[in-house]
């Protein structure tokens, strides 16, 4: 599997409310993150709005990839 490193920074309060919820789910902070960021992901994805939002995107940069394509 490939991973990746991602840097975050939280503020202090935010940090250490972290922690502890990640002691007390007896799992590092890492895996809390990672958990919170697939349901980020997953909430993200399931939105209309988003996704109208992501289709958008997708049209507008295809068109920087085509002409990228000719050169």
């Amino acid at each position: 599997m490939d991973t990746r490193t991602t840097t975050i920074r939280l503020p202090g309060p935010t940090a250490e409310a972290l922690e502890v919820v990640a002691k007390a789910d007896n799992q590092s902070v890492s895996e809390a993150v990672r958990q919170a960021v697939l349901e980020h992901i997953r909430t993200r994805r399931a939105d209309p709005e988003f996704q109208k939002s992501l289709h958008h995107l997708l049209d507008s940069q295809r068109e920087v990839f085509e002409r990228l394509a000719d050169l």
